[in-house]
């Protein structure tokens, strides 16, 4: 069956894997090596959280090609640090070529590092709050098919956590956005049934110890 049916491509070594990362070599190494590898530390977390707000409207191959341009200007999303930048930082990464330079998304990724200070301290740590919004498995199909993604951009409770996170100042953070989010930092497998990738997450999972 072609890629259209499955969502899966075959690479000229024989490997099988989800087909959005085509056959870009950086988009490949982020597919099989980090997307939907389950992550814990609250300055990843923040990271991903605010690339995916950044994406919005965009492709993430285009956030990827700039991710070492969005660390370098984000003091490596160091939280405390994003927090203490002011107007005067916002000018200048308005003017900084090497990142997306929307004046929303990056007053968005300031507000929220100060928000996820707020986050920590109230319910322990940016991880702890996050995994508590992983889906239980009765949720989730029993096979993982591309129809089944095609059909479900969201969830309810990436919708819940949209919600939960606007409520608490967060911006940028859509349902769409959040369960791009929750597929990146391993909250969920969406590696398509079939893809290389599928099993070794699961085995990553299955031995993950969630923050508390």
């Amino acid at each position: 069956m072609s890629a259209e049916k499955t969502g899966l491509i075959k690479d000229d070594n024989g490997t099988t894997r989800c087909f959005w990362p085509g056959e870009d070599e950086q988009y490949v190494i982020y597919h099989d090596d980090e997307w939907g590898t389950p992550e814990d530390s609250d300055q990843r977390l923040f990271e991903k959280i605010c690339l995916e707000g950044f994406q919005a409207g965009l492709s993430w191959i285009t956030i990827l090609r700039k991710r070492e341009n969005f660390r370098d200007a984000f003091h490596d999303f160091d939280i405390e640090k994003v927090a203490a930048m002011g107007d005067a930082d916002i000018e200048k990464l308005v003017l900084n070529a090497g990142i997306i330079r929307h004046r929303g998304k990056i007053k968005s990724t300031i507000n929220n590092a100060r928000m996820a200070i707020e986050m920590a301290e109230s319910e322990g740590s940016v991880g702890a709050y996050f995994w508590r919004w992983e889906p239980p498995e009765d949720e989730r199909p029993d096979v993982l098919t591309y129809d089944w993604l095609r059909n479900n951009p969201i969830s309810p409770l990436s919708t819940a956590l949209s919600k939960d996170l606007k409520k608490r100042g967060w911006s940028f953070v859509g349902p769409t956005t959040m369960y791009a989010f929750m597929q990146a930092m391993g909250m969920v497998n969406d590696h398509i049934e079939g893809c290389t990738c599928r099993a070794k997450i699961d085995a990553e999972r299955a031995k993950f110890v969630r923050p508390k």
